[in-house]
């Protein structure tokens, strides 16, 4: 049966940085990123994909709180945070083994057990 480990993290949209501008600029073909676009986020998708990950789920959130809760109903109406969950595959070595039965863990007597006799 196949395991699974999980990853949640929130990604930013964020064109701030000049590696991002260049990788929107190369890639999407376009003079001037805008400052959030969720195109922002792809490298850092990429590179958990490279290790691995699978994104399952992406979901804007309005605000993520210094506790990292998450704050709603706050009249925030842009955001250019995601809530995202990822899997992979656990590697065989961090499969845990399957338990066994408490009469599969016990060594076989070395001679069988016989009730004592009535003589």
């Amino acid at each position: 049966m196949e395991k699974w480990e999980y990853l949640t993290k929130f990604c930013e949209a964020s064109a701030r940085s000049k590696e991002t501008k260049r990788f929107i600029k190369e890639n999407f073909a376009v003079k001037k990123p805008p400052v959030y676009t969720p195109e922002a986020m792809i490298p850092e998708l990429n590179a958990l994909g490279e290790d691995g990950w699978e994104l399952i789920h992406m979901e804007p959130v309005p605000k993520v709180g210094k506790k990292g809760d998450i704050l709603f109903n706050s009249g925030f109406r842009w955001s250019n945070v995601y809530f995202c969950v990822f899997k992979r595959l656990k590697k065989p070595a961090e499969i845990p083994a399957e338990p066994q039965p408490v009469a599969a863990q016990m060594a076989p007597p070395d001679r069988p057990i016989l009730p004592p006799s009535e003589d």
